[in-house]
């Protein structure tokens, strides 16, 4: 007696199914270049044609092409293990990129390649499959689409073409875009696949057209610019692989013009394209965050970390279907948040100050700086450059009684400082607080200063200024009192 049954599932389903995989357009068409790379193309056209009811895309290139049986394979659904172990570079995990992308933006699916002089052959159709509910796979080309396909120069190459677009341009329903809308659209993927294919542009004899355009890298890095930090280059084994990890720290704004720093923004602008970017054999896969390990913030925004993975390493980075989704494994995450935190710093001090300063925390150099971090943890992450030029010429002017006054201004800017003010409610408890030295020896100099300048008469005034100030938020008035007591700071 049989212990099992063979089952086949309903064929409208699935594929409808794998229509809602979750695929963008831009990342479709990404993973259909794959393809190609694949097949050792050193060309790939892609054209997109708006037609008045439909349109279509077609992608072509001069890879090593498929006889009958390779072809039959591409277009079975999972045509691949993702546990077999793959060809060096190879983009492809599931075997499942060629269908999947091309359902997600048309219901049909067409393939012509060629193969040491031979043509073959097969077409997808989901409405063929709606209506009989069967996995049946055409073996030839509608006449109206194989015309608009055209030929294959030379022995070898493929030509893919996607028609009845019904997610990518809404053909077939009520939802038809315009074609200013469906031009807006192909420039978005333009943009992107410059991106994301740029490493193998740059590195390698491979070339991308779009509508005959050829497609121009996009380098995240800019690692033409004489002002780049590149940071050392380290490997990471994680489970037997080897992770290549390359720091870069961008330039400050200063040293672009108008366009470049536009260009250097990116799709998603300069704050969005902080953190790691990660790459399999030169083609990006994730990038704009930092993997969780931090949030994203403004002054970082100029760090960007390059991270490659050998295509072995797939499963424990959890790369989806998409090649979009990605999760670091936590063997990693803690060489990644070390270097992630020094070049962030780096980040830091370039955006604020332009400059670099060195690891061991010294302070800024470049005595134009206006401000400059205060190197202590009193909540005060700023203070004002009083070793600035101006500012020195300014108080080589001043007698003795102005010179104080502007001292008690210049606190009340520092502490004042957006940067410096700490948005904490006022404690209630009217014990005195413990408190650390550095808060207590800012209190007393503040406090005398007020004091000295004759702006407070009393005690109590002293205390009220004191307790509205920017930066001891924190502190009650019992603790105030008291610090200034210890201080020595008496009124007659």
């Amino acid at each position: 007696m049989e212990k099992t049954i063979l089952t086949q599932p309903s064929a409208t389903p699935v594929l409808y199914a794998l229509r809602s995989i979750g695929y963008r357009a831009k990342t479709a068409i990404a993973d259909l270049i794959d393809n190609c790379i694949d097949a050792s193309a050193g060309r790939v056209q892609v054209d997109f044609l708006f037609e008045e009811f439909d349109g279509y895309i077609k992608i072509k290139d001069n890879g090593i092409g498929m006889n009958n049986d390779t072809l039959q394979n591409a277009m079975n659904i999972g045509s691949k293990d993702p546990r077999d172990s793959r060809k060096p570079k190879e983009l492809g995990r599931f075997g499942m990129g060629l269908k999947t992308a091309s359902f997600s933006l048309g219901k049909r699916l067409s393939v012509l390649t060629k193969q040491d002089g031979i043509y073959y052959e097969r077409c997808w159709d989901l409405d063929h499959v709606s209506d009989c509910n069967k996995w049946e796979l055409f073996k030839g080309i509608p006449t109206e689409v194989k015309e608009k396909m055209g030929e294959i120069e030379g022995p070898n190459g493929t030509i893919v073409c996607i028609d009845k677009l019904d997610r990518f341009m809404g053909a077939g329903t009520d939802k038809l875009i315009k074609e200013s809308s469906f031009n807006s659209k192909v420039r978005r993927i333009k943009e992107h696949l410059g991106f994301v294919f740029h490493s193998l542009i740059s590195k390698s004899k491979l070339s991308i057209s779009i509508n005959g355009n050829l497609l121009m890298p996009w380098d995240p890095f800019i690692l033409d610019h004489p002002r780049l930090i590149e940071g050392e280059q380290q490997v990471i084994k994680v489970n037997h692989h080897k992770i290549v990890v390359t720091p870069y720290v961008l330039p400050h704004s200063s040293y672009f013009n108008a366009t470049e720093y536009n260009d250097a923004g990116g799709i998603r602008g300069w704050r969005d394209h902080q953190g790691f970017y990660i790459y399999r054999e030169n083609r990006l896969l994730h990038f704009g965050d930092w993997l969780g390990l931090f949030p994203k913030d403004t002054a970082s925004q100029l760090a960007r970390i390059r991270i490659d993975l050998p295509n072995t390493a797939d499963a424990e980075w959890q790369v989806d279907v998409k090649k979009s989704m990605i999760t670091a494994p936590e063997e990693a995450k803690e060489n990644l948040k070390a270097i992630a935190e020094i070049h962030r710093q780096v980040s830091k001090e370039i955006f604020y100050f332009r400059t670099k300063s060195s690891y061991a925390g010294q302070k800024i150099k470049g005595s134009l700086n206006t401000w400059e971090p205060s190197g202590n943890d009193t909540g005060c992450g700023f203070i004002l450059n009083r070793t600035h030029p101006i500012l020195n010429e300014i108080i080589n002017k001043l007698d003795s009684e102005t010179l104080k006054l502007l001292n008690v201004y210049l606190k009340f800017v520092e502490l004042g400082s957006p940067s410096n003010i700490t948005h904490t409610t006022k404690p209630i408890d009217e014990e005195v607080q413990p408190i650390e030295d550095g808060v207590k020896e800012l209190v007393i100099q503040f406090a005398k200063m007020m004091k000295d300048t004759g702006l407070v008469s009393n005690h109590e005034q002293l205390i009220d200024v004191l307790m509205t100030q920017p930066g001891f938020e924190t502190l009650n008035r019992k603790t105030i009192k008291m610090i200034i007591e210890d201080g020595k700071i008496i009124y007659e």
